[in-house]
């Protein structure tokens, strides 16, 4: 049998993890919750406030620090957290065994549609939020400051995509490649959403309310019931193998 296949199967003996599932489904609840169910967003709002006019600012004040937040906010600079992801990721594809490669690219490919999927509940919340730039006046706009392309606003910041992509990234490589893996995808979810935040384009609760609770919910029912084992295993079988020359 083949490895992978005795991983999948061995796991799914328990297929229900429901402490951990209990746990991340009542976090991502009570942290939605605390934010959509409080005044104006309660104290929600007042840590948006504080990091929104921190940077704000800050772009007002140093023609550096406009340059540098407009270079992170540039579409381009995207693809930096796109190549770190799949450094990591291939920081532990490499020296592999072909069994153990075969599992991981299933694994980026979970992962993958596991992105997409959770990015379109996240857009089925029923919360149409304007990014703080478009709300509040009298404040500095990185756009007219930048002399070159860059991004400050969104008609509809909630949940943060970038967040919730950097968070999914981390939740699998913690469960499948190691704690040190996700440690770098933690770290990695602070850097590169960071600038949406700096820009003003995202509110801090955006990602730390939106894309956390999105992640949180999707990943308890995808990972700790079992459905993940099953796919993997399901496409270990159905998917063709590559024959060695």
């Amino acid at each position: 049998m083949a490895p992978i296949t005795k991983h999948i199967k061995a796991e799914a003996r328990v297929s229900l993890q429901f402490n951990k599932w209990l746990f991340w489904n009542l976090l991502a609840a009570a942290v939605l919750a605390s934010w959509y169910w409080l005044p104006n967003h309660g104290f929600w709002l007042d840590i948006d406030k504080s990091f929104f006019y921190y940077f704000n600012n800050k772009i007002g004040n140093s023609d550096a620090w406009v340059n540098v937040i407009a270079i992170a906010n540039n579409r381009a600079f995207d693809g930096v957290a796109l190549l770190a992801m799949g450094l990591v990721y291939y920081s532990y594809y490499r020296g592999q065994s072909d069994e153990r490669k075969r599992q991981l690219l299933i694994i980026g490919l979970v992962m993958l549609l596991s992105a997409v999927g959770l990015n379109q509940l996240g857009r089925a919340i029923p919360v149409e939020r304007p990014s703080p730039t478009l709300v509040f006046d009298n404040i500095y706009r990185l756009t007219e400051l930048a002399t070159f392309k860059t991004k400050d606003s969104s008609g509809d910041s909630f949940p943060g995509d970038h967040g919730l992509m950097l968070m999914i990234f981390t939740a699998f490589v913690w469960r499948f490649l190691s704690w040190k893996a996700g440690l770098w995808g933690c770290l990695f979810v602070v850097i590169y959403s960071a600038p949406r935040v700096m820009a003003g384009a995202h509110w801090w609760s955006d990602i730390y309310v939106g894309a956390l609770s999105v992640a949180c919910f999707g990943m308890a029912w995808l990972m700790h019931t079992g459905f993940y084992d099953g796919l993997i295993s399901w496409l270990d079988r159905h998917l063709p193998r590559l024959k060695k020359a």
